[in-house]
């Protein structure tokens, strides 16, 4: 019965995996028949949204957290969320430790990134929306840093006008300094901070 599958859907998270829907008792049969209907958004491969909370906020980085826990949202993405940047990126970009899988997520477009994995923690923020879905970004201090560190991927433009935004708004210059020198970029950055607060 989809009207009883569905809520046993709404006990769960607004967004869930399917596999979490086959333990709380919905069959594979009802879960198709609730997208088919229009009650499901399939957001990825195995990962649902009920479309009564399509509302829920960054859903796309929820949705890719969900297929990559071990990842996190980085570069361009946590940029525009840390308005540090009006660039408003085509794909998410993920972090994923070196000798981790690297997950192909077609939907939503994702870029995966290969971090060194003794520094990949460093900065690594877990935030909750409000049905309790969560993902994990670089915090705004380790954003701006692996901006300039990347800024051959990113743009040298990208990379100076994030850190000019950084230092107009609560900026935390130690944490950037201990970060910049734990991924190698001090003494570039240093240079580039004293030139944007000339």
């Amino acid at each position: 019965m989809p009207g009883a599958a569905l809520e046993r859907l709404r006990r769960l998270r607004p967004v869930f995996r399917s596999k979490d829907a086959v333990a709380a008792g919905v069959s594979w049969r009802d879960l198709y028949s609730l997208r088919d209907g229009g009650e499901l958004i399939e957001l990825s491969r195995g990962l649902f949204q009920l479309a009564e909370s399509a509302s829920v906020g960054n859903v796309d980085f929820v949705a890719v957290c969900a297929r990559a826990p071990h990842g996190t949202v980085c570069l361009d993405s946590a940029l525009a969320y840390w308005d540090l940047s009006d660039e408003i990126p085509s794909e998410v970009h993920l972090a994923v430790p070196e000798g981790s899988h690297r997950p192909t997520i077609r939907y939503p477009p994702t870029k995966v990134h290969v971090f060194r994995a003794e520094t990949f923690a460093l900065g690594r923020l877990e935030l909750h929306e409000e049905g309790g879905e969560r993902f994990w970004i670089t915090d705004r201090e380790r954003t701006v840093v692996d901006a300039f560190r990347m800024r051959h991927v990113v743009g040298d433009d990208i990379a100076n006008g994030a850190c000019r935004r950084y230092l107009a708004s609560r900026p935390k210059p130690a944490r950037v300094a201990d970060l910049a020198r734990s991924l190698r970029v001090w003494t570039a950055l240093s240079a580039a901070m004293r030139v944007l607060q000339a």
